[in-house]
């Protein structure tokens, strides 16, 4: 099994930028994760972008929709921003010969208390036993795309009925 893993930025790829005093997106962490929980699957991680998905323009989303159509890979994983994740995943909902799950996090990987690498692992087992479509995999959620939402009181991903 091989993934390609496209990363878009997003509180998951945060780290804390102490000249600023603030948090600014650096590199993907994805792979780290990947390698510090001893996946035994190939897997490619591809940078598309480094924003905070508020940020992400029509343009990023055609960029990511792009990618993800020259993949050659069939299961994809893309990380990505919490507050607009299933605004990006509408625009790949009509891909039929892929499987896409998107995932990321309330609270940086880096840091102790992140949700990261349980969604991570969510995602990545969701990547192998569903259909083609656009999937979200988020505290311990996994639904299509359009079946979920960003409950930001409870800092959470929850079913629509």
């Amino acid at each position: 099994m091989r993934i390609r893993v496209i990363t878009t930025g997003g509180t998951i790829d945060k780290v804390y930028f102490d000249a600023a005093s603030s948090y600014e997106i650096g590199e993907p962490q994805v792979g780290l994760v990947l390698r510090e929980s001893n996946a035994t699957f190939e897997f490619i991680v591809e940078s598309v972008m480094q924003k905070d998905s508020l940020a992400m323009t029509d343009e990023d989303r055609a960029l990511i929709r792009e990618r993800v159509l020259a993949a050659p890979e069939r299961l994809i994983l893309i990380t990505h921003g919490t507050d607009t994740m299933t605004a990006t995943a509408a625009k790949l909902a009509d891909l039929t010969d892929k499987v896409i799950v998107f995932t990321g996090s309330m609270q940086p990987a880096r840091f102790r208390n992140s949700d990261a690498v349980f969604n991570l692992g969510c995602a990545i087992g969701a990547l192998q036993s569903l259909p083609p479509g656009a999937y979200i995999a988020m505290n311990g959620v996994v639904a299509p795309a359009h079946k979920v939402k960003k409950n930001r009181d409870a800092s959470r991903f929850e079913p629509i009925d």
